[in-house]
């Protein structure tokens, strides 16, 4: 029963969550224009949970704090406000020699891999690092092999190791980067738009890759993008963000068929629709507000073809809906939508 419990114990629990950015003028600026400090509200209040194994998607428009939040959950950053909790440890105040324990269990992989790698550095010490930080391998020959096994594993070749970064296409730069991630023996792996530089094709491969390395080390992957195509293939549940706020989230399957908030059906009608189904089709229109001077109430409520007074003035509960999801709408609330 111990086991169930546990089992059933997400492996990330954030709650609450704020990040708040100070992009005040300087000082002296502020004292003479007599303008008040300003903060940018990347997040802004979110709550989700992450169990293993699972993959959890996070989708929104450019800006609506995503990265801001994949940065939050391996302790990159640190909160403002809240807490993310990993199996039950809140890491949002621990030190950076009290998070060491925990950082070759989280790892991370970047959009533009090359920016992310040591340009003068051969690929086999960019992989290596990770195993001689945390002390995994004890002799230079087992590192070696454990680096030529990884690069086998991501699809390359392991005298791909004496070669540079700068010596490979895009999508072989991503596997090197999921290599890299797998060498601390990670339970969790943020992935921050890791398609979105690479041809279609290219991204199958990759996607294909992270779901085999995932059935076989049972990783957990919080996966962040704006391509609702990508993110229905690959998550088990999906979160919707829109200006720092989580406005919605479900099954991956179940957001697909019944979505709730007026924004995800908004961000759907944006997919081709291949079928030429004839359905009418309502696609996202008008500005993303600036997170420094968020609208008041709800947030979307300038965009969206539902709101009302409430919506202007009062920010939205979230609710419980059918099929295991959650929203943050008036609309929905009320039974408008």
């Amino acid at each position: 029963m111990a086991t169930d419990k546990a089992a059933a114990e997400p492996i990330l629990r954030v709650r609450n969550l704020k990040r708040h950015f100070d992009v005040s003028p300087p000082w002296l600026n502020r004292v003479l224009e007599r303008r008040p400090r300003q903060f940018l509200r990347a997040v802004d209040g979110i709550d989700f949970e992450i169990h293993k194994g699972e993959t959890f998607g996070l989708v929104g428009e450019s800006g609506c704090g995503k990265s801001t939040a994949a940065r939050l959950a391996v302790g990159l950053y640190a909160p403002s406000s809240g807490s993310i909790e990993f199996e039950g440890v809140d890491i949002g105040p621990l030190s950076r020699k009290q998070m060491a324990p925990l950082r070759s269990r989280m790892q991370m992989i970047f959009q533009d891999p090359y920016a992310s790698f040591n340009p003068r550095w051969r690929v086999k010490k960019i992989i290596a690092e990770p195993i001689r930080v945390f002390g995994l391998m004890k002799t230079a020959a087992e590192v070696d092999a454990r680096v030529a096994e990884l690069l086998t594993q991501v699809g390359l070749m392991p005298a791909d190791g004496d070669k540079y970064p700068h010596e490979f296409s895009g999508g072989q730069r991503q596997r090197i980067s999921i290599a890299r991630a797998l060498a601390s023996n990670p339970d969790f792996i943020v992935c921050d738009e890791p398609t979105s530089a690479l041809d279609v094709s290219v991204q199958a491969q990759i996607l294909n890759l992270m779901r085999d390395l995932q059935r076989q080390y049972r990783l957990t992957y919080m996966f962040i993008s704006h391509d609702l195509a990508v993110v229905f293939h690959i998550s088990d549940r999906v979160g919707v963000m829109y200006l720092g706020a989580m406005v919605e989230q479900a099954p991956s399957a179940e957001l697909l068929r019944n979505p709730r908030h007026p924004y995800t059906r908004m961000l759907l009608d944006a997919i081709p629709d291949l079928d030429m189904s004839g359905r009418a089709r309502t696609p996202v229109s008008g500005e993303v507000p600036s997170p420094i001077s968020p609208p008041s109430g709800c947030t979307f409520h300038p965009r969206c073809p539902h709101a009302n007074a409430r919506c202007t003035s009062e920010r939205p509960a979230t609710i419980a809906t059918d099929g295991g999801g959650q929203v943050a709408c008036h609309a929905v609330e009320e039974g408008r939508i």
